[in-house]
């Protein structure tokens, strides 16, 4: 017990340093390439806006993690004798992290839409393909659907993240703009549910939430959670009012609940394939927290609603 603390202490601490840097990184290259990302006039916005090259940093991150991430997926449908290609779910989920990516383009936005739709397809025939110069026509169509399943399960959700980053509203005095503070709120209110669902759970928990699939976790120490969350979110509002114009104080408490309710559905969603999996953890690449996707599944599937949030609030 004191080593797994000791070790989630260590690992923990290494990561977060490693994230803060990269999204530093993130920050830095956007300030410092102003002028190379240029949104014409319209009519929500006269005059032409000028921006820095948004997100390199949060790409760099992704494109290191999700082929790590998709070999864990690989594992946990192993279990069901679904057995995506790999690599090529690897490298459409790299692609459509690089599609968010160029959304910050004029020049790309109008292709946007087609281009999604020919990364999925690809990949798609690609599997079909794969089997086939085998010569081998069974478990053809459980290769073809795991393949774009894993791809869509960790590339679609990291399109979201991205996207967040390198928006730009065409509404500059009430829309949202894409910032690096936007993502770290989204880590920090998801991560932030965690640490108070463990506490108010720990030591106040009574009612089991779903004892068949999560034994651990309790209605108290969701209650907890939810409400660490909105304080987290409320206080990042506090702490970069510029970059989260749009977020008054309620705004940003009910983000924060609502945001931290949806990641605790992202680890209900991982238990119950690594139930179906009969695994403990989906790995063991990162020593005290188990696999990749222990780490990164909250705050992927907290990712599309926050997307959502942004725009509406």
């Amino acid at each position: 017990m004191q080593q797994a603390l000791r070790n989630r202490l260590i690992y923990g601490t290494m990561m977060m340093a490693a994230l803060l840097a990269l999204l530093y990184l993130d920050y830095a290259v956007e300030a410092h390439t102003q002028g190379w990302v240029t949104i014409p006039a319209a009519s929500l916005s006269p005059q032409p806006r000028e921006f820095g090259l948004a997100g390199v940093g949060l790409l760099l991150l992704l494109i290191f993690l999700l082929p790590l991430a998709t070999r864990e997926v690989g594992s946990l449908f192993a279990a069901e004798q679904i057995r995506p290609y790999r690599f090529l779910a690897g490298l459409g989920s790299g692609s459509l992290a690089i599609h968010a990516f160029l959304t910050q383009f004029p020049w790309f936005q109008h292709i946007a839409a087609s281009t999604l739709a020919f990364i999925i397809v690809l990949i798609m025939i690609l599997a079909a393909i794969r089997r086939a110069s085998a010569r081998q026509t069974e478990q053809a169509i459980t290769h073809m659907a795991g393949t774009v399943l894993a791809m869509l399960y960790l590339g679609g959700l990291a399109w979201f993240l991205i996207a967040i980053r390198v928006k730009h509203s065409p509404d500059q005095i009430h829309g949202f703009q894409g910032s690096t503070q936007a993502v770290v709120m989204i880590l920090l209110v998801v991560k932030s549910t965690d640490i108070g669902a463990y506490f108010g759970g720990r030591y106040l928990g009574r009612h089991k939430l779903i004892p068949w699939l999560s034994p651990g976790k309790t209605w108290e120490g969701l209650f907890f959670g939810l409400i660490t969350a909105g304080l987290v979110g409320v206080g990042c509002s506090l702490v970069w009012p510029h970059a989260l114009s749009t977020l008054t104080l309620p705004k940003a408490l009910l983000f924060g609940i609502v945001i931290g309710g949806v990641g605790q559905a992202g680890d209900l969603l991982e238990s119950l394939m690594k139930r179906d999996a009969q695994v403990k953890d989906s790995g063991n690449i990162i020593p005290g927290f188990g696999g990749l996707l222990d780490v990164i599944d909250s705050p992927l599937l907290a990712a599309p609603a926050a997307y959502l949030l942004f725009s509406l609030l």
